[in-house]
């Protein structure tokens, strides 16, 4: 029986001469979230139960690959089996609690989870295909000033199976609105992706897996404020998906100063990490970066950008800012967003314009906040 049992001891007030306090002790169980468990382990916890251990392989498919919600959903075991799973297991699915559209198309999920918490997750629809962008904390990590994610208390790292529930949900809104499956998946949500590595990783292996969504690893990218150990431990983890790395000043003092982490992983040890990335995966890395206004709007910032970029092949998008609120950081001019792309172009690295999505009900980059 995978059963927890927990032992509550309550003091009650005494009113009696005896000084000793009274225990009062209650019992109750705790029910296993059965996706904790392998395939294998579901195997042997059917042979345990006297059945065949092939029927552990069905149940694995039913939460994996048909991302079943209940016990009862899994038409084609038993009933007096979905009883026996439903006394001894969970399934802490999540629950969309709240769904938003905007005006140009995008779906925003306000994520509720089984201990009451909420994330939210996004689906941006272009012409050729749609993207999850997922979450992989509740609140943050880190403490970028730009972003209103940072701004939450980092309550905790979400488990593998709430992220892929995220990627499921927001496949089948794309098929319902959009008439196509999910095509992309991006890790630039709530929270800081390697600050909950293992099970990012557990969770993408679910995605990518011919028994769970089947997706291609190279359609996901993880995107990173930047920690230069975990960088180098996805290298030496030989990881098929994309890095990206949410630059937005390559010079120590100014990114210090909008993402005071940086303080702790300098520019120097995010440059010595990357370089070993590239070294082992031969994948381009991917910079994201937004021009603000009086911060990293002058030439003196585009060439520390142009020299970060030498050291390994790369790319740089510009991203649109979208504001939280407060005015302490202004969208910069056309000209100087015109100057980093002539100089980078200049220097023969690719560059795109990155224009924000869903705006309107607070789903673009950096506005993710539980406001719902």
């Amino acid at each position: 029986m995978h059963v927890a049992v927990v032992v509550k001891i309550v003091i009650q007030k005494s009113y009696f001469v005896n000084p000793f306090p009274i225990f009062a002790v209650s019992m109750e169980t705790i029910k296993k979230d059965i996706r904790v468990l392998t395939k294998e382990e579901l195997r042997d916890f059917f042979l345990k139960e006297g059945d065949k251990a092939f029927r552990g392989n069905q149940v694995y498919e039913w939460l994996w690959s048909k991302g079943a919600h209940s016990f009862e959903d899994m038409t084609n075991i038993s009933i007096e089996t979905r009883e026996m799973l439903h006394k001894n297991f969970v399934i802490n699915h999540i629950k969309v609690d709240q769904m938003q559209r905007s005006i140009d198309g995008t779906v925003k999920n306000a994520v509720r989870l089984h201990d009451g918490l909420i994330v939210e997750s996004v689906l941006i629809p272009t012409a050729k295909r749609t993207t999850a962008c997922v979450s992989s904390q509740v609140g943050c990590s880190l403490d970028c000033k730009f972003c209103a994610t940072s701004r939450l208390k980092r309550m905790r790292n979400l488990n593998p199976d709430e992220i892929f529930d995220q990627v499921v949900a927001i496949d089948k809104e794309s098929r319902l609105y959009f008439d196509r499956p999910l095509s992309n998946i991006v890790f630039m949500g709530m929270g800081e992706p390697l600050m909950n590595y293992n099970n990012v990783l557990k969770a993408i292996e679910k995605i990518t897996s011919p028994e769970g969504l089947g997706m291609s690893p190279k359609r996901i990218i993880v995107s990173t404020s930047g920690v230069p150990k975990m960088i180098k431990k996805m290298a030496d983890d030989e990881v098929k998906f994309g890095l990206a790395v949410s630059l937005h000043s390559a010079i120590d003092e100014v990114r210090t100063s909008i993402m005071p982490f940086n303080a702790t992983f300098p520019l120097a040890d995010l440059r010595e990490a990357l370089e070993y990335w590239y070294a082992k995966t031969k994948n381009t890395i991917t910079y994201e970066y937004v021009v603000w206004d009086g911060i990293n709007d002058t030439k003196k910032d585009v060439e520390a950008l142009i020299k970060f970029c030498k050291f390994a092949p790369s790319k740089v998008n510009l991203i649109e800012y979208n504001p939280i609120d407060d005015g302490q950081f202004q969208q910069a001019n056309s000209q100087a967003l015109d100057m980093y792309i002539s100089m980078l172009e200049r220097n023969n690295i690719t560059v795109t314009v990155r224009r924000s999505r869903g705006k309107d009900i607070d789903a673009a980059c950096g506005q993710l906040a539980n406001k719902t």
